[in-house]
């Protein structure tokens, strides 16, 4: 069976695409990174996909005039790959409704909280700020929102009382690197469906008990 051709695209050292290059090395994960593609010259993360192996592409925004030429030189590369899902890796760029809904259902992202939560810039300084007891990641859909998007998987960590907002990323950036390699997973073997905007996945095991924070 062909495996899932996939686009990465990033504006930086790019971990989550690492974290889905080292997972598509192992012969029996469904999908293969096909293309990264960096709106930023020099991005970390090129010299890693290039060692991998991976072919890579800049596509620098500021030589563009309009939001909507840039992301159509980013698609052109794409479709030259003959990509079939694009995932957003740390990719610092606002997506315009058209790319969102060109790339409908093909289009994933990866955000540091329990969204609907913490949705924009700085979400761990928001999160300890507030003072909630559970963070965590979200790979979802893209919509034309921002952060927006049919949930298909997350992953909750707890807030310490002690945590600075470093202390939380960390904490959090672990748990990206585990769930984003399994969303694309997922998809790659058809078991993902978008029902009524909400995501189905056949055959999911599904989380039990209750996390508390803090213990009784």
């Amino acid at each position: 069976m062909a495996k899932l051709r996939v686009g990465v695209l990033i504006s930086g050292r790019g971990s989550n695409m690492r974290a889905l290059i080292d997972a598509a090395s192992a012969p029996d994960y469904p999908a293969e990174i096909v293309l990264v593609v960096s709106n930023v010259p020099g991005a970390g993360g090129l010299e890693y996909a290039k060692s991998a192996g991976i072919a890579v592409a800049v596509v620098n925004h500021k030589e563009f005039a309009t939001r909507e030429a840039f992301e159509e030189a980013v698609c052109r590369k794409l479709q030259e790959a003959e990509a079939e899902l694009v995932c957003l890796a740390g990719f610092m760029r606002v997506l315009t409704e058209g790319m969102a809904r060109r790339w409908r259902d093909r289009l994933i992202n990866i955000h540091p909280s329990l969204l609907p939560a913490f949705t924009g810039l700085h979400v761990q300084e928001r999160a300890v700020e507030t003072g909630v007891r559970f963070s965590g990641c979200t790979v979802h859909f893209v919509r034309p929102a921002m952060d927006d998007g049919p949930i298909i998987a997350q992953a909750c960590v707890p807030v310490f009382q002690s945590d600075s907002a470093d202390d939380l990323t960390a904490r959090i950036l672990i748990q990206e690197h585990r769930i984003y390699p399994l969303a694309v997973k997922l998809i790659a073997e058809g078991r993902v469906r978008v029902v009524n905007e909400r995501v189905t996945i056949d055959g999911a095991d599904e989380a039990d008990g209750v996390l508390l924070n803090p213990q009784p």
